[in-house]
């Protein structure tokens, strides 16, 4: 599926292991928490984010992320990415996000929003955030608006510190298993810890370790998902997108 850029008839899949569709069915959601086709159409979505970047219509992208029809093409990839193939391509120009920046404890944080929920939160020097979020929303309609912004600042501010905040909305884009993650690591409680294997055994996927570990890896939403409450089985702490530091930092206030 990797090689094809998107899904693959799972009678084809099955042959080329030598077991039944069934037994593919059912080991694939075990090791990686979705289905075949699931997993193939994560893959062609990605597929589809670099052919929208770089091919010279959208037409083009949809014949060169292997869509047969154009049609198929506009309902799918609005679906899955969240805007019309066009609105992507153009770096969401149509979109318009807000967003603010304030300084914690553990650095400044950054978080943006669309009218359904936050799409990004970071964590680290606020102009490098800066930069990083005029890079990924190239395009959108950026609007930098404190006063709009204050109860979400206020309560990314007081997670930053371990103290209780109301549940933030998000909008983010994943797959369905990694939508399951992040739906399970925000039932995690503060000042406690969960392993990979534990989220995994909690999603009924208990071989899926490596899969929940990419999916708290790609957490555009630091401190809403709280994906620094996992750690590895041993207790030490795994790597976190912003840094051991701030990991630990976050886990310390959260006791404290």
């Amino acid at each position: 599926m990797q090689a094809a850029g998107g899904p693959v008839p799972s009678s084809e899949l099955a042959a080329r292991v030598g077991v039944t569709a069934r037994q593919l069915q059912r080991d694939f959601v075990q090791v990686l928490g979705v289905s075949p086709r699931q997993y193939g159409q994560a893959l062609r979505t990605q597929r589809t984010r670099e052919a929208l970047r770089s091919s010279r219509s959208v037409l083009d992208a949809a014949y060169d992320a292997g869509y047969g029809s154009v049609r198929g093409f506009y309902e799918e990839a609005a679906q899955r990415l969240g805007m019309t193939p066009s609105e992507y391509s153009s770096g969401a120009a149509s979109a318009p996000l807000l967003w603010s920046v304030t300084e914690t404890g553990v650095g400044d944080v950054l978080a943006v929003a669309t009218p359904r929920g936050l799409a990004s939160v970071r964590i680290g020097d606020e102009v490098a955030l800066i930069e990083e979020m005029t890079t990924e929303f190239s395009g959108a309609h950026l609007v930098r608006d404190d006063a709009a912004m204050t109860d979400v600042m206020d309560a990314l501010r007081a997670l930053a510190v371990g103290h209780a905040a109301p549940d933030l909305p998000i909008d983010v884009q994943g797959t369905a298993f990694q939508a399951r993650v992040w739906a399970a690591l925000k039932q995690i409680p503060a000042g406690q810890t969960r392993t990979y294997s534990d989220v995994a055994a909690t999603l009924g996927s208990p071989s899926s370790v490596r899969a929940v570990a990419r999916a708290c890896a790609t957490n555009k939403v630091a401190l809403a998902i709280p994906c620094h409450r996992v750690i590895r089985s041993d207790g030490s702490l795994a790597g976190y997108r912003w840094g051991l530091e701030v990991k630990r930092t976050l886990l310390q206030s959260e006791l404290a």
